[in-house]
């Protein structure tokens, strides 16, 4: 029954903990986007933003991921999101501190009022993301109390098998050392939760079973395990954000290797500082605060180190993880929308609306295939840039689909009318982008049907074609400029603008060619051809004016 409430206490810490930090998150959502966006223009606030962020959200787990997902996002560059995990190293050291404090201090004054006040505000549903944070942390504290009881109801002290288990080591070994470290790595690459072995090895060292050096190499080795949640959540995204999550795993592993070779002159200045003797026996009440104090020393002087190699450290793992060659045909992949990542809804939208960005940029490269494509006349040639030009707009087809279903889900959430809205609005604006990307296909198909034909357009006619085209891709630059920007900073006036001067050119385009048809400049295929041609430009013109109107939201 003892094994059974510790293994149900480590339960009800790794449940509180991952209940404060999605509270933390949701309260914070939007807060937090801005926060690691302005705060991280220099290495030392990036670590700054890091540290306190994690000591928010009490799990550096949770910071790593977030930045991982805003590295997937774009809305952190790899540099930023190094100093940030680096930070979040040092804010992390927070929760030892707390788990030390429950060996020494009843929090159940705190539990039982913590659970009250939370209960209220869940019932109010405007401070229920409170009342939750408030119910993790009472939680957590609960689950402290619960280990310190069952290890004092262990007896581990007095129990001669496990001590002379723990004795049979041999602690002058660096052998040993790494075997510990390893087992740390091992035990938190499982539980998915550094505190969770944490507590243990507090406990364990709080009942003086394990020796301090071998404590200290499981905290070692929880700094290492505790990097697979953010690497393995990184698995299925772009470049970038594995990059970062592997400089997490890499920036340990350095931390790791300079601490073993100076491993027991460390130890020893970290057990002065708190008061310790390692000689001396019947000490183990000062025991959690030096496995604190420990982990405390090695995240900052670690940090402290790496911190000014971040460009080195940036480099190295680029080298790593290398970008892999395009292939011929652009497979299918959303840049920054990545499902397995963990975020809150507004970072999702975040990453949709920087997807509606490369959505927008993919369309304007489309157009320009389509440009060249008018020009071209050799039979090869124009067949591949054909077949290109129909793979993008299957393409396009996909992009919209995913985009679309993406916004479906996390519409499912608990939004705020503000993000609700603009869920709305990338749902209508995805489905014109994607028109943008039928009536570029479609001019390619006249083109093909001019190819196969054996008949041209005029001297004349083509000036006229160019300066429709040139109109049309004015229209998606500015496009681009508006979906790409700020409200504040934009509006449609330059696209109403383009927009006239394509329904002005359209008309007298088509007016110029009946009179070179009944002149008899070209024959009635061609001169088919020239009007289908202008007026799908002026149908693409029209929904680039939908589009802006629908990123206005007009």
């Amino acid at each position: 029954m003892i094994s059974l409430r510790l293994l149900g206490a480590l339960a009800l810490l790794i449940y509180g903990m991952r209940m404060m930090s999605d509270a933390l998150q949701k309260m914070a959502g939007p807060q937090l986007r801005h926060i690691l966006g302005r705060m991280t223009t220099n290495r030392l606030t990036g670590m700054l933003t890091g540290t306190l962020v994690t000591c928010a959200v009490q799990s550096s787990s949770a910071t790593t991921v977030m930045t991982v997902s805003f590295v997937s996002a774009g809305l952190l560059t790899l540099a930023q999101a190094i100093s940030v995990i680096m930070g979040a190293n040092i804010g992390t050291t927070l929760t030892a501190w707390i788990m030390s404090l429950g060996y020494s201090v009843d929090l159940t004054n705190v539990v039982y009022p913590a659970f009250l006040v939370g209960m209220i505000l869940i019932y109010k549903h405007r401070h229920r993301f409170v009342g939750d944070f408030l119910f993790g942390v009472a939680f957590m504290f609960l689950s402290l109390v619960m280990l310190s009881t069952s290890g004092k109801e262990m007896d581990l002290e007095h129990n001669e098998a496990v001590v002379g288990f723990f004795a049979s080591f041999d602690t002058n070994s660096y052998w040993t050392i790494l075997a510990f470290l390893g087992i740390g790595t091992i035990i938190t690459c499982i539980v998915q939760s550094s505190a969770a072995v944490m507590a243990i090895t507090i406990l364990l060292c709080s009942t003086g079973v394990l020796p301090i050096y071998l404590g200290i190499a499981l905290v070692m080795g929880e700094n290492i395990g505790t990097t697979a949640t953010a690497n393995l959540a990184a698995l299925g995204a772009n470049t970038q954000a594995r990059r970062a999550a592997l400089a997490h795993l890499v920036f340990n592993v350095v931390g790791v290797i300079w601490v073993l070779c100076v491993f027991y002159p460390f130890v020893d200045m970290v057990c002065r500082i708190v008061g310790y003797d390692t000689t001396m026996a019947g000490q183990t009440a000062r025991l959690p605060v030096v496995l604190a104090m420990f982990h405390t020393c090695f995240n900052v002087i670690n940090t402290g180190i790496l911190i000014w190699f971040i460009p080195q450290l940036e480099r190295l793992v680029c080298w790593i993880l290398p970008e892999k060659p395009q292939p011929e045909l652009e497979q299918f992949r959303l840049q920054y929308i990545q499902a397995n990542l963990v975020q809150t809804p507004e970072i999702s939208v975040m990453q949709a609306q920087k997807e509606t960005i490369q959505f927008g940029q993919r369309l304007g490269r489309m157009f320009e295939m389509v440009c060249h494509l008018l020009d071209e006349h050799n039979d090869k040639a124009f067949e591949e840039l054909f077949r290109q030009i129909e793979h993008q707009e299957a393409l396009t087809d996909r992009t919209e689909l995913e985009i679309a279903s993406f916004l479906e889900k996390v519409s499912n959430n608990h939004l705020s009318d503000e993000t609700k809205l603009k869920v709305r609005q990338m749902m209508r604006l995805v489905g014109e982008m994607e028109s943008i990307g039928d009536a570029c296909f479609n001019l390619a198909r006249i083109l093909n049907r001019r190819q196969w034909s054996g008949k041209d357009f005029s001297c004349e006619q083509y000036t006229q074609l160019y300066a429709m085209t040139a109109l049309a891709a004015d229209a998606l630059q500015q496009m681009n400029t508006v979906v790409g920007g700020r409200n504040s900073e934009n509006n449609a006036d330059a696209t109403y603008r383009i927009e006239e001067q394509i329904n002005t050119l359209r008309a007298q385009l088509k007016d110029d060619n009946i009179l070179m048809a009944n002149e008899r400049q070209f024959d009635y295929a061609v001169g088919t051809m020239f009007v289908d041609f202008i007026n799908e430009c002026e149908k693409l013109g029209d929904y680039v004016v939908n589009v802006v109107e629908a990123r206005l939201g007009k």
